[in-house]
């Protein structure tokens, strides 16, 4: 078969991979999320861990782009704000943990976050109050913001302690797929600015991640066209489902 000179990769990986990111585009131009725990999952089965997780950054970053300025740089910046102490957080612990990423088992990461994850969304679902009292709110926001950064500096995944976050204080639609964008887009560039210095974002790396932007910015304007259209009941369920979809996958690909 003819080999891809791209990566290292063949031409069946690296088609594969455009149609994950450009499906995992989709679901978080819906919804505001899941990219990163779709592209993890999903590169696993056919990529290195590396490059699976060099892959997943452009993307991420040019996605998080479009979503935080998608009403304008004020409401941006006023979200930023908002959720400073999480994005404080979650930037820092990102810094500490990236240089980690080879030397954690994926495993432990994987049950360690699919398990409560999994817990907490599948309480929403059946009506469970969850909510964080507001004289909690700073404490969870920094603990939330710390647990997101450890493990997105080893897995390029920070989005599910930033749901629990947004579901437990219900904010609407639009502040809950701002935010995402907000905090995603730093936490990214953090990401690549670490992973520059360990080494895995590197020339050719980043040019297999670049090369899934366009399938990845495709999949997104798809998606907001289905998310304009959720009311905030249906729109909080499926954000809901997703995540308990989302743990119950990093479980099963913990336990296999």
């Amino acid at each position: 078969m003819f080999d891809l000179v791209f990566a290292g990769l063949s031409v069946n990986a690296f088609l594969a991979a455009l149609a994950v990111t450009l499906f995992a585009g989709f679901v978080k131009g819906a919804v505001g999320f899941a990219m990163p725990m779709i592209l993890v999952s999903a590169f696993a089965v056919f990529l290195p861990q590396e490059l699976a997780l060099a892959g997943l950054i452009l993307p991420t970053l040019v996605t998080n782009l479009s979503q935080a300025f998608r009403q304008g740089v004020g409401p941006a910046v006023r979200t930023a704000r908002t959720y400073r102490r999480f994005l404080l957080a979650t930037v820092i612990c990102i810094a500490i943990s990236a240089p980690f990423a080879d030397a954690i088992p994926r495993v432990v990461y994987l049950l360690m976050l699919g398990i409560p994850i999994t817990a907490f969304a599948a309480l929403q679902l059946m009506g469970r109050s969850l909510a964080i009292h507001l004289d909690h709110r700073d404490r969870a926001e920094w603990g939330l913001g710390v647990i997101g950064g450890l493990y997105g500096g080893v897995s390029g995944i920070w989005g599910p302690p930033l749901l629990v976050l947004l579901l437990s204080t219900g904010a609407d639609k639009v502040t809950m797929v701002r935010a995402q964008g907000v905090v995603f887009l730093i936490g990214a560039v953090a990401l690549l600015a670490s992973h520059l210095g360990t080494g895995i974002a590197n020339a050719q790396s980043l040019g297999f991640s670049a090369a899934l932007c366009v399938p990845a910015l495709a999949g997104l304007f798809l998606g907001y066209a289905v998310q304009d259209r959720l009311d905030q009941a249906r729109f909080r369920r499926w954000t809901q489902g997703l995540l308990v979809i989302t743990g119950l996958n990093m479980v099963r690909q913990a336990l296999t």
